[in-house]
């Protein structure tokens, strides 16, 4: 083996771009392409005693290994057994397709013999596609609508009394959600139903200024914070005893302003809720408000019929003088901040607000940030 010096300084030669140098063979090792020297003796042996085939025998090429000169190769292992369904794989030279479903959108590669097909996105004439399902009879009701419709209940509640058995529809029990059923059908509705229904109660509260109808906002607290046993009116007529279990469900049927006092009704009995807040209610709610400004006889005209807010005409109102500064409101429909934006466009300013009475109910003598209970007999 030769050692080179480099000289001091001296820089090392760069080395050539390329492919890498090739490890040369040591001829004091075996080739791997060749046959051991015991291997190929025994089949020369082996040869011998056999004699001469009547194959022909290959000429000897120089540096021919010794089995390659006697005239036989080495025998090849056998091949394992190819089972049924590689054959079909190689009967063609690709993967074997099937036809009694459709080419996927993905997946194969071409070099490995896939062939993509053309994939059915239509959903009527592709069978592979399950239909949507169509509800049955979608021109008739649910029954939970029908229900609140007839005044039996809220929907909320219809869905409780039917996933409890407790409604018949033409003398058979109905407990499946999402029935529907003809206009003309006879609800009826157990005793059970009746019994839940008489247990919930309905909470009238004189709000006063500082407290939000529903949930909490902007560091409010809702006005139901006030529902406890301090705060019942010491008068109450209905003589209902408080309990925990009154407060839960307990929701507003309307809204009151944050800068608004009167008469707030809190229920648990969706039929209230319905009767006050529902798209079809036509109950009377009636407005003490105090204003400043100056209003006409047109703008007063106008504050009972005529005026539109967000581009959608408002009801007809009955709209008064009560005294000097204050107007008498009573409206069928309840619209954010309807009666302040109401006088806004008549050019006059509310600087106080007071709900008195909803339907035939009325505040009364109701202390401010009370409450007290609604009577089994009173009606809105």
């Amino acid at each position: 083996m030769t050692t080179l010096k480099l000289k001091p300084g001296a820089a090392t030669p760069p080395k050539a771009p390329g492919k890498p140098p090739v490890r040369r063979a040591d001829p004091a090792k075996r080739s791997r392409s060749t046959v051991p020297e015991y291997i190929a003796k025994a089949s020369t042996a082996r040869d011998v005693e056999a004699g001469p085939g009547p194959e022909k025998e290959r000429k000897a090429r120089p540096g021919a290994a010794p089995h390659q000169v006697a005239g036989k190769l080495p025998a090849k292992p056998a091949k394992s057994p190819v089972s049924a369904s590689q054959e079909d794989r190689k009967q063609d030279g690709r993967p074997r397709q099937f036809d009694d479903r459709d080419t996927p959108r993905r997946g194969g590669k071409q070099r490995d013999g896939f062939e993509s097909g053309e994939f059915n996105q239509d959903r009527k004439t592709n069978p592979k596609f399950s239909p949507k399902p169509v509800p049955s009879q979608p021109e008739l009701p649910r029954l939970s609508k029908r229900m609140a419709e007839l005044g039996l209940c809220s929907r909320r509640e219809a869905d409780e009394f039917i996933a409890n058995g407790w409604v018949k529809v033409n003398g058979e029990v109905v407990d499946v959600l999402g029935t529907r059923v003809a206009p003309d059908a006879k609800i009826e509705v157990s005793k059970e139903a009746h019994q839940h229904q008489a247990e919930t109660v309905t909470i009238l509260l004189h709000k006063p200024v500082g407290y939000v109808s529903g949930q909490a906002e902007d560091g409010y607290e809702p006005a139901v914070v006030l529902v406890h046993p301090d705060n019942q009116w010491k008068e109450d007529p209905s003589q209902t005893v408080f309990k925990r279990g009154h407060l839960r469900g307990l929701a507003p049927a309307g809204r009151l302003d944050i800068d608004s006092t009167g008469l707030l009704v809190l229920t648990q009995d969706g039929r209230v809720a319905r009767r006050l807040i529902g798209e079809d209610s036509t109950v009377e709610k009636e407005y003490l408000v105090r204003v400043t400004g100056t209003l006409s006889e047109e703008g007063l005209r106008k504050l009972n019929h005529g005026l539109s807010l967000d581009g959608v005409k408002l009801k007809p109102a009955k709209v008064s003088w009560q005294n000097e500064d204050q107007l008498r409101f009573v409206l069928r429909e309840g619209r954010k901040r309807q009666i302040r934006r109401m006088c806004e466009l008549v050019g006059l300013t509310v600087v106080g607000l007071k709900r008195v009475r909803i339907g035939s109910v009325t505040l009364g003598k109701l202390p401010v940030g009370m409450w007290r209970y609604l009577r089994p007999g009173e009606r809105f």
